[in-house]
Order: C-alpha cells, then structure tokens, then sequence
C-alpha cells in the first residue's frame, strides 16, 4: 500500500489552483471568471435571454446558480428571483462573494456539486461548468439536477457536427481540444427532458466555436 498522502479531490484543486494563479485573467488581487463571464459580446445578451425567462412568472423562481464564479453575471439575474442561491467548489471565492453582495435573499455555499447534497429551488443554472468536468462528474450531477423543474444549461461546442462527450480528466481544460463538447441528450447521459428550449446561441469571433444556452424542463 502507498505511503503516499491523498491527494486533493482534483476538480477542487483544478479550480482552486485557477483563481489562485489567475489563469483566467484578472486582476492579481481579486477574483474573475475568465471572459466568458464578462465579455459584453457574451454577457449581454446572455442575461438578457435569461432575465426574459425569469420574469415570465407571477410568482418569481427560486434560482440555483451551480459554479456561480465571481458572480458578475448572477448579479444580474438575482434581482429577478425569489431567492438567488450561488454555489461554487472554491472557499475563498464563496467568502468573497458573501463579502461583496449581501442583497436580501441571495445566498452563497461552498459545495463540490457532484458529491455534496444541492439546497431546493426551482430552477438550475450551470453555465459553462460541466464542460470542465468528467463525464463520471456530469453524470452525477445530472442524477441530482433532473428534480429540478428548471435547468438552464450553457455549454461551449464546436461549430457544426462534432462528437459529443468525449471524456476529460476533471479541470483539464474542455473538450473543445478534441472536437468534442458536452451534449446531455447523448450518450452516455441520454438525458429525456419533458420540453427544450434555445434561449441563447452566440458564435464566436473565430467563427468555429458557439456558446448555447438551452433550457430544459
């Protein structure tokens, strides 16, 4: 038997390790989720497909953000709930984002969403998140996710066709790299929503990538 310490869960370490060095950007001393979460190009017409969704309801949803980041987009979607629950693997950023927004009935946990146990709510959001994740990982999260009356889903894929899932080591990049992408109605998830929607498709500058947003119930 090896002698050797345990090594950290490597999602966690992966994320941690990414805020730490800043291997998305930003500045040295904050937290930031990479451009994805703050390119207007991106962002805008994001949260304005989101927000449209959210305000349909006499009785405003409560909304789950699952991988909420240094929550520069749910910001702009909390003012629509009931109540707005933000989730992320990292400790210091969950203490940091409880430190810069302390609106009323918005929350913040640090849980592994693939192991830990998810608070109620009415609707989930996982924004670009099950991309950098194994296929172990997604499935796991998908087990919690379906009694969920709401998912909202962003994923990042290739331009046209492409093979779904290929597996990935967890925070070792995203499939992009092989063509691939996160697709939940395909093998091995087969994912059967009752409806699905596109709220949001944007394609890239580069013209071979696009960023889907699609909403399942």
């Amino acid at each position: 038997m090896s002698n050797r310490p345990k090594q950290p869960w490597p999602t966690k370490a992966a994320m941690e390790q990414i805020y730490d060095q800043h291997l998305w950007g930003g500045h040295p001393h904050d937290f930031y989720s990479g451009e994805g979460s703050h390119d207007p190009k991106i962002v805008e017409p994001y949260v304005d497909s989101v927000s449209a969704f959210l305000k349909n309801f006499d009785s405003s949803l409560i909304v789950c953000d699952l991988g909420c980041g240094d929550f520069n987009i749910g910001r702009q979607l909390a003012p629509f709930t009931q109540k707005y629950i933000g989730i992320d693997i990292v400790a210091s950023l969950i203490e940091r984002n409880k430190t810069l927004f302390t609106e009323k009935d918005l929350e913040f946990y640090t849980l592994d969403i693939s192991k830990d146990d998810l608070p109620p709510a009415d609707c989930v959001i996982l924004r670009q998140v099950l991309q950098h994740l194994s296929n172990a990982e997604i499935q796991r999260i998908l087990n919690k996710i379906v009694s969920y009356k709401y998912i909202i889903l962003t994923e990042h894929l290739p331009m046209g066709d492409f093979t779904p899932n290929k597996d990935i080591i967890s925070g070792q990049g995203i499939r992009l790299k092989q063509k691939s992408g996160v697709d939940l109605l395909q093998p091995p998830f087969n994912f059967t929503p009752k409806t699905q929607q596109i709220l949001n498709e944007i394609t890239l500058d580069n013209q071979k990538e696009r960023i889907v947003t699609t909403l399942y119930s």
